[in-house]
């Protein structure tokens, strides 16, 4: 797996390049997979590509690790802390381990957290709902930061991405969003981020009831209603869900380790590091400024 911080981003202008001088066993240990590997060729170059949306594209709802943080806080076990950065730790890699999915699966893991060391915890919807609220304020107060031009919207679309969607775009790759927030409302901050125009439609997200809802069965849709293989796909999300679920199809897996404090700071963010890198990634990168030159060469001329 390829780490591109800004200062590697800088010295290697794209994947292709990077793999390429790496010795053989280097390749092997960044786990492309032999199903990808034309894609490092000439002959074969993705057609499609799906991006996350919040943490990946949307910076609107920056800093929810801590937001969650803070709902589980009061339901810690006796003797435990978020001032312990073992604790803060240990649940941070809980919470992002579970990123990408319904974040009532977050809560329902914390009830069992809690509960295994002896603490109460609410019932998970309570947490959900609790965890909503902080959330919506937040994403409420920048959205009319937006409106009132007080802000550019480029302050929270990730650093970089519209110029990528755009070179996407042109170069003739269809581009779709898949979220594990409800559908109504990625639709909704697409518009106000000005970045629906790049998906046509193809922006897809949790229903109301997200039970039985995954990303993998998006995928999979996807790959059946445009005929494609997964070879022809590249991902790219802040989140395990989407890198696993892309790789075990034959696609290409892009980690984006968003930093949630400072957007456009060049630094990855350890944890995502990390779990994306376990989940499988083939490169990681902390945002998308030096993307154009990174995928360039697995775009469809």
């Amino acid at each position: 797996m390829v780490d591109l911080s800004r200062s590697s981003a800088q010295i290697h202008a794209n994947l292709f390049e990077v793999l390429m001088a790496l010795p053989y066993t280097d390749v092997l240990q960044s786990k492309i997979q032999p199903s990808v590997g034309t894609f490092l060729g000439t002959s074969r170059r993705i057609t499609h590509a799906v991006f996350d949306f919040d943490g990946t594209l949307s910076w609107l709802r920056h800093g929810w690790p801590e937001m969650m943080l803070e709902t589980f806080a009061p339901y810690l076990p006796s003797g435990e802390s978020l001032e312990d950065d073992v604790v803060r730790g240990r649940l941070l890699d809980l919470i992002l381990s579970l990123n990408g999915k319904p974040s009532i699966q977050q809560m329902a893991m914390f009830q069992q957290y809690a509960l295994e060391r002896g603490s109460h915890s609410p019932e998970p919807e309570a947490l959900r709902a609790d965890f909503q609220s902080r959330l919506d304020d937040h994403i409420r107060s920048r959205t009319d930061e937006i409106a009132s031009g007080a802000v550019i919207r480029d302050a929270y679309v990730v650093a970089g991405a519209r110029r990528l969607l755009a070179h996407l775009y042109d170069s003739g790759v269809k581009l779709y969003v898949l979220s594990s927030t409800i559908e109504h409302r990625v639709r909704e901050e697409a518009e106000v981020l000005g970045l629906s125009s790049f998906f046509e439609g193809r922006i897809h997200g949790s229903p109301a009831n997200p039970d039985g809802f995954t990303k993998r069965a998006v995928f999979d849709r996807i790959l059946i209603e445009e005929n494609i293989s997964g070879a022809q796909l590249l991902a790219l999300g802040d989140g395990p869900v989407e890198i696993r679920d892309a790789k075990a199809l034959g696609g290409i897996a892009i980690a984006v380790c968003t930093d949630e404090e400072v957007n456009g700071s060049g630094i990855s963010d350890p944890f995502k590091l990390q779990q994306l890198t376990a989940a499988g990634a083939d490169a990681a990168i902390p945002d998308f400024l030096n993307a154009v030159d990174l995928i360039e060469p697995l775009v469809t001329r």
